[in-house]
């Protein structure tokens, strides 16, 4: 009973989030637009409040593995669910997002992710593809790191899907390591394609930096992250 009546609450409570993030998050961008141009400022300020939709639901226990390595990297992740979001928003450190442009066409949500400086790519349009390259890389070269979902979108099936390039290609043209990180228990928590909220145990495992050229990069990743959520 006392989930049910929480997650009727949790809807209300993001609409509220949202709202206040807009206010919040757009009066930091007009006051600091002109100086800080990777949006540092309102980035990490908007990811506070992705976080506060993930703790806005109390029975969605969030446990963390690992720690991320200090200067610029790519993060890649599995996909499951839109927790997958919410919980990574809690890390500790500014990360620049690249995510499907069609959100950035959202009200509020798409003008909070353009003030936050987060990275719209156009699925199958290789102009866009590679203007979102252009720009994550960009962000590294400013020690900023960027966060990919390299499976391009969320699986609902639970199958890993297969990776695509553009994470890899960043990571290895800007020589930086590459962040594998397997998360579990997001698609019980937010199952996609419902409206369902459902406490969960979710575990964000932060596997351990790797190096080397895009092909290795793609397929090592892969497999880190495929190991780490058979051994869930």
């Amino acid at each position: 009973m006392l989930a049910r009546v929480l997650a009727v609450l949790w809807y209300p409570a993001a609409i509220l989030v949202v709202v206040v993030a807009f206010v919040v998050v757009g009066s930091l961008w007009l006051a600091t637009a002109a100086f800080d141009r990777d949006r540092l400022v309102t980035g990490r300020v908007l990811r506070g409040f992705g976080s506060a939709l993930a703790r806005a639901f109390p029975l969605w226990r969030v446990r963390f593995e690992g720690s991320l390595p200090p200067g610029p990297f790519v993060l890649a992740a599995n996909h499951r669910s839109w927790l997958d979001v919410f919980v990574l928003a809690r890390l500790p450190r500014e990360m620049k997002w690249v995510a499907k442009a069609e959100l950035f066409r959202a009200p509020l949500v798409g003008w909070l992710l353009r003030m936050s400086g987060d990275i719209p790519v156009w699925r199958g349009d290789s102009e866009s593809g590679a203007g979102a390259i252009q720009r994550a890389r960009e962000y590294l070269e400013h020690g900023i790191p960027v966060v990919f979902f390299p499976e391009g979108t969320r699986g609902r099936d639970g199958v890993l899907k297969p990776f695509k390039a553009g994470a890899f290609d960043v990571a290895a043209a800007a020589g930086v390591p590459m962040v594998p990180v397997a998360i579990t228990g997001t698609a019980e928590g937010m199952p996609p394609g419902t409206y369902r909220i459902l406490p969960s145990r979710i575990v964000i495992r932060i596997l351990e930096p790797i190096r080397g050229d895009a092909a290795g990069l793609r397929g090592e990743t892969r497999a880190r992250i495929a190991a780490a959520l058979e051994a869930r």
